[in-house]
């Protein structure tokens, strides 16, 4: 599905994303060494035996990544011009090798660009839930929009030519 322009918005709206999605342990542990990060939470078993999670946990920053990634094909897809940023990013609970999560995006606000004619800015609420419906990743987002491209002119009505 193709995303939506910024007059299709509206405050309030509410996607449940279709998109539903198993983090394995490849995810984590390739997403984790492409990005350099060494922290053991992700990639030591042995160390995080003896941790409060008892096993690895999943990088933060893949699920973050994963949560605003399903999201694009339903919200933004093809009429995004830039992300102007991410707020209020929150892991209130891990998420583990195994855990399905899906995702739901509110639109929290939106306001025409100062700077642009041809956009707006939408602010989205990005909510990733596991298996258990327990809460696990938010975020606000703010995304610069195309507005709707302006329709072609009719052509003017042509007179019978006889």
């Amino acid at each position: 599905m193709a995303g939506l322009y910024y007059e299709q918005f509206e405050v309030g709206q509410l996607f449940d994303h279709a998109l539903r999605r198993t983090v394995t342990e490849a995810d984590n542990v390739f997403f984790t060494a492409m990005t350099h990060n060494p922290a053991a939470l992700h990639l030591d078993a042995e160390a995080m035996k003896n941790s409060e999670f008892g096993e690895r946990i999943v990088n933060s920053c893949f699920t973050l990544s994963l949560m605003v990634g399903i999201s694009v094909g339903d919200t933004t897809l093809g009429t995004t011009i830039a992300n102007l940023g991410w707020n209020d990013v929150v892991f209130p609970r891990p998420v583990f090798h195994g855990d399905t999560l899906r995702i739901e995006t509110e639109v929290k606000d939106k306001r025409e660009s100062r700077s642009r004619p041809n956009a707006g800015i939408v602010t989205f609420e990005h909510r990733a839930y596991n298996q258990r419906d327990e809460l696990v990743a938010r975020c606000t987002r703010l995304g610069l929009m195309l507005k709707l491209p302006a329709s072609p002119p009719s052509p003017p009505e042509r007179g019978n030519a006889e």
